[in-house]
């Protein structure tokens, strides 16, 4: 006979799930009108001008509050919410108290370097697809919009302005998305097939497509591969959070380079790579990654606490 102490009787994987996603539907109403008298009181204009006023490097620090407490309410919240309706323990049942280590943290530093490459060429790839006419100009105004987005938030005039901006750009979004996908979606599809795969691709095909970037759309999906698989051992948040803030920081520190030598942002945007760079760097991903999951579970075993590895064997003492 199975159980978990924690688990609250009635409440099931699948209902969590859909509790979640309605969270996020709350939580995208909720956030908008929060974020909204945010920036009216930080800017003193009026929210029927936010679409073009957001887009002035002038108001850089108004939009990355908006962006912060938009993220929390539309990610980390309804994850949090809706685990707690399941579990008593939220924050274990999320992925953030498994165990890690340094070699784990080495690892996952060495597969995100690798995977610099393969986005690139992902990149490539997805620009090669033919779409129609009427489609491409729709993709290419969303990918115009997002950008002009990126100037305004990403405005650095310092060493402040980056240790902001890696806070609110880099590490805050990588803690509030991997919470709901990984720790959430991911953790809890898995759970409800006990399927591996089919957990970590739903989930990254989740991923890529609520980020709303056709040219994005097959390299970020890829990258949610990744981070779906450093997750996946051991259902680890922390090396999945640590993974997607570095894929972030990356970007900021690229940002603010540019900008200390009068270059436009555009540079960073425009990441595309020969097709034949990612193929080294897949193959290393994927040697890391077994390397990872080996490492990871040798890390659970020796940390895991006597009551914890019977609750994860599923017996009934």
């Amino acid at each position: 006979m199975s159980y978990d102490i924690d688990s609250r009787p009635g409440m099931t994987h699948g209902r969590t799930l859909l509790a979640m996603f309605g969270f996020l539907l709350l939580g995208m109403v909720a956030g908008s009108l929060l974020s909204g008298g945010i920036w009216t009181l930080m800017t003193g204009r009026s929210v029927k001008t936010l679409t073009e006023d957001m887009m002035d490097p002038h108001f850089s620090h108004a939009v990355r509050i908006m962006q912060l407490v938009s993220s929390v309410f539309l990610f980390f919240l309804p994850a949090l919410a809706a685990v707690r309706l399941l579990h008593r323990r939220p924050l274990q049942f999320l992925g953030f108290s498994a165990a890690s280590d340094l070699r784990m943290a080495v690892m996952v530093v060495l597969v995100m370097a690798a995977c610099l490459p393969m986005v690139g060429s992902l990149t490539e790839l997805n620009r090669m697809i033919p779409v129609p006419a009427a489609f491409e100009k729709v993709f290419h105004e969303l990918e115009d919009s997002y950008l002009q987005q990126m100037k305004a938030m990403a405005r650095m005039d310092g060493v402040l302005d980056y240790l902001a901006c890696l806070l609110i750009m880099a590490f805050f979004p990588a803690l509030f998305e991997e919470t709901f996908f990984r720790g959430g979606v991911q953790n809890l599809l898995y759970r409800m097939t006990g399927i591996a795969w089919l957990s970590i691709v739903v989930t990254s095909l989740l991923f890529s497509a609520i980020h709303f970037s056709y040219y994005g759309f097959i390299p970020r999906f890829a990258l949610g591969v990744v981070l779906g698989l450093l997750f996946h051992p051991g259902a680890n948040l922390r090396m999945a959070i640590l993974a997607h803030f570095l894929n972030n920081a990356v970007v900021v520190t690229y940002i603010y380079w540019l900008t200390l030598r009068g270059r436009p942002i555009e540079e960073v945007m425009d990441d595309a790579q020969p097709l034949w760079y990612g193929l080294p760097a897949v193959a290393a991903i994927v040697v890391l990654l077994i390397r990872y999951r080996r490492r990871a579970e040798q890390v659970r075993q020796r940390r895991m606490p006597p009551e914890d590895r019977a609750r994860d064997e599923q017996w009934l003492a």
